[in-house]
């Protein structure tokens, strides 16, 4: 524990927020889900409090009950005490006045909490209008300051973006604005460096420790990161099936864990390497010289901002082989999948086997598509809500596997579930009963029943805590060798794309600044960009094992 943390611990005597003897159930076709169980949890004025355990733990669920947000078959017990006040026994109205301002709440996945058809700065100015007070004149006012606070770049064109229009690392970094705006006195933080890279990460802790200092703010930080934790947290609780299973000061938790649990994921980190394709494997995508551009609406009497997210950008990749491309929020990581996949319009040429694929149409891609799949950085938002898993898994099957029986689609399904550690009987549920984590392995799932060729990996890891990681990447490396899969993963963990690719691409600002094989380029970086990226990493991973 640093000397700040431990300073902070001893200032800190008002308990702001109490949770007794929490629980939360969930009604399925399958019978109740218990997913919280009796779990007490308080937090101190000024004091940051992390919340640590596997994917499916309860650590979310835990939170969203607390602030009244359980899915429409959720229900709880117990106690939430603010002011006085047990917050579960208020009318929506009630808490409507909590809420939004004094406590809030940064979410996991910011893309399905922004509204798509308002711009950021429209929804940034909104709480403050209606918690704060303002006019709608300083709300923006003060919304442009925000986006300057939690460094967005060309906060004066992207207060006029769209969701879609930012990155998701741009996307998490206006959520964690929008839940600062009304200076609010518990600060609920579920992920919220899931999307972030290494250097933004580190910006955006300092940024909220700034902050806390500053307001006396008491922070709730859900995450499976635990490097974060330990740079973080005065106290953590560690979760297991809905159960705490130990809590401590930080020190305490990373030097003498009383439980093999918290242990395991201590220890746990991606390890290994990918075995290398064969010298004459063919070339299945070979990318020439693309380029993407974006025009950003400046206002009615301006011309449009051109922003080019990609700038001729050229690689190839043979068949079985993993690129990796890794790079901060904004560099165009992600946009370049999707030009890959001609899923956006782009300039140049990207050839599938030879053929040419840029400018086709819908029409024609559609044949395609089997052998062409994405994993999306937010699942939820890629997740059908009014579709259970089994039939969000097998509906891409309905469209290239004709001949299948409905039966042999939901069998398909199952299997899908199973390939990724998740029990087939789960796919008569829908995406909001499970946690982020399960979400991004359905998100695979649904990818992998096709057995494409070519799979695009945006993030596939991010929401997973470090044991699902290891089972992630032991599993995509199993499928690659057994289905001769090619992917293109995408990702800011350096950690992951350490042990899942042959060649590693570096981007910044929509170019490539190095290009090698891994091993050359976390061995032997060339660039200072690169370098920097490679410290970071390194101080937080040193963070996670002392």
């Amino acid at each position: 524990m640093t000397e700040a943390h431990s300073s902070n611990l001893q200032l800190s005597n008002e308990t702001v927020l109490e949770i007794k003897d929490l629980t939360v159930d969930f009604e399925t076709p399958t019978g109740p889900v218990h997913a919280v169980r009796g779990v007490d949890i308080h937090v101190a004025r000024g004091e940051t409090v992390a919340i640590v355990g596997e994917s499916g733990s309860g650590k979310s669920q835990a939170m969203m009950a607390a602030m009244g947000l359980l899915a429409s078959n959720g229900r709880t017990g117990g106690t939430v005490i603010y002011e006085d006040r047990n917050l579960l026994g208020l009318s929506i109205r009630q808490l409507n006045q909590v809420r939004g301002k004094k406590i809030t709440m940064i979410f996991q996945e910011p893309m399905t909490s922004l509204d798509p058809l308002y711009t950021i700065g429209r929804q940034l100015a909104e709480p403050m209008v209606v918690h704060g007070g303002l006019s709608w004149k300083a709300a923006h006012a003060k919304a442009l300051d925000l986006l300057k606070l939690v460094n967005i770049p060309e906060p004066e064109h992207k207060i006029k973006a769209y969701p879609h229009e930012m990155s998701g690392g741009q996307r998490q970094r206006v959520m964690i604005a929008m839940a600062l705006a009304n200076d609010p006195d518990v600060l609920i933080a579920d992920e919220p460096t899931t999307a972030l890279d290494v250097t933004t990460q580190a910006q955006i802790l300092v940024l909220l420790k700034e902050l806390q200092t500053r307001l006396g703010m008491a922070v709730i930080f859900i995450t499976h990161d635990l490097g974060i934790v330990r740079q973080i947290a005065d106290r953590v609780y560690v979760m297991k099936n809905g159960e705490v299973v130990e809590e401590g000061g930080t020190a305490q938790i990373f030097d003498t864990p009383s439980q093999p649990y918290t242990r395991m994921l201590l220890d746990a980190e991606p390890e290994g390497a990918k075995l290398p394709v064969k010298a004459d494997a063919q070339i299945l995508l070979e990318a020439q010289k693309i380029s993407v551009e974006f025009a950003l609406d400046t206002g009615f009497f301006s011309a449009p901002h051109l922003l080019r997210a990609v700038d001729d950008v050229s690689f190839s990749l043979r068949t079985g082989q993993t690129l990796g491309i890794v790079g901060e929020s904004g560099s165009g990581k992600s946009t370049l999948g999707r030009a890959l996949l001609n899923l956006l319009p782009s300039d140049g040429r990207v050839m599938l086997n030879g053929r040419q694929i840029v400018g086709l149409s819908r029409q024609e891609m559609r044949p395609l598509r089997k052998d062409l799949q994405l994993v999306f950085q937010d699942p939820f938002g890629s997740l059908s809500p009014r579709l259970t898993v089994g039939q969000i898994i097998s509906e891409g099957l309905k469209v290239h596997a004709t001949e299948l029986s409905g039966k042999d689609r939901d069998r398909r399904a199952a299997q899908a579930l199973e390939e990724v550690a998740l029990d087939p009987v789960m796919r008569n549920r829908y995406p909001h009963e499970f946690s982020g984590g399960q979400r991004q392995r359905i998100a695979i799932a649904r990818a992998m029943v096709l057995k494409p060729k070519l799979v695009v990996l945006d993030e596939p890891t991010s929401a997973l805590d470090r044991t699902v990681q290891k089972q992630i990447v032991d599993l995509l490396r199993k499928l690659q060798e057994e289905h001769g899969l090619t992917y293109v993963f995408i990702s800011h963990d350096l950690a992951v794309v350490r042990a899942m690719a042959d060649t590693v691409m570096v981007m910044r600002n929509g170019k490539v600044v190095e290009a090698g094989a891994t091993s050359h380029i976390f061995e032997a970086p060339q660039q200072d960009y690169t370098k920097e990226l490679i410290r970071a990493a390194f101080m937080t991973a040193t963070a996670r094992a002392s």
